[in-house]
């Protein structure tokens, strides 16, 4: 990645982690992707596991517990030296790499799962994407399982959002962060079956509108008590049922595929 976004990446980063704002509704993405990881994950300990993204874990604990638990080694990368250096801190046994998802550091089959939830889609093309897919590839082992979420385009929110301005939206404070192209439910696993993963499952995630969510999540987390707020993220829990209805994919702010590896 050019040299100012990884700057862009560092100075969102540092912006995060002195806000006191922003972590109620963190804890509420966290819940979400344990809930989903936890059925997903092989219940056996997997040799090695690699996680793309480490922003939620800078912030909170993430999905590091759960990872600790299913994995005899865990490995964290990120293109950000600040979002490492804030995970470091917090978890000290995590293994962390600084790194491009579109050019990984690792030998061919290195990992029994990846977890790429939210990483891919913060780039300029589609190619970057599918660039991305294939480093993922080529790092997992035969029969190993891909966890990978993106904006779900398929979103009617999504799609108007990414047809608009960024500076426009992130002046507005409605987007906090540079978000890129992505896909829907149908090129997502499409890409995949083209790389020559097998689809496993297919899953939509944050079904309660997101601005209203993050702005009354902040409010809560600077005016209301402890019980109130976890009252507000059981709230928001609830509205995950609608991942049961056929129109999962229409209300889910991202689409989420497990895939393995055949050859």
């Amino acid at each position: 990645m050019e040299n100012n976004n990884l700057e862009y990446w560092d100075n969102i980063a540092d912006d995060w982690q002195h806000s006191q704002e922003r972590r109620l509704w963190r804890q509420h993405s966290d819940a979400i992707h344990t809930r989903l990881f936890l059925r997903w994950l092989p219940e056996k300990k997997v040799d090695a596991l690699l996680k793309t993204d480490l922003f939620d874990e800078s912030l909170t604990d993430g999905v590091y517990p759960l990872m600790k638990s299913r994995a005899k080694r865990v490995v964290g990368m990120d293109i950000s030296p600040a979002i490492l250096a804030a995970v470091r801190r917090r978890h000290q046994d995590i293994e962390l790499v600084e790194a491009d998802v579109r050019d990984l550091p690792f030998p061919d089959n290195t990992f029994d799962v990846i977890i790429s939830n939210s990483t891919l889609d913060h780039f300029h093309t589609a190619d970057e994407i599918l660039l991305s897919l294939a480093e993922l590839k080529r790092v997992l082992k035969t029969d190993g399982l891909l966890f990978v979420s993106l904006d779900n385009m398929a979103n009617p929110a999504i799609a108007i959002r990414n047809f608009l301005p960024f500076k426009l939206l992130n002046k507005l404070g409605l987007v906090p962060y540079y978000v890129g192209v992505s896909f829907g439910p149908a090129r997502l696993k499409r890409a995949l079956k083209d790389l020559g993963l097998e689809i496993q499952e297919i899953d939509a995630l944050w079904h309660f509108p997101r601005v209203f969510a993050v702005s009354i999540a902040n409010l809560l987390e600077k005016y209301a008590s402890k019980s109130w707020q976890k009252k507000y993220l059981d709230f928001l829990m609830f509205f995950e049922k609608l991942a049961n209805l056929p129109t999962r994919f229409l209300s889910g702010y991202f689409v989420i595929v497990k895939a393995r590896k055949v050859d």
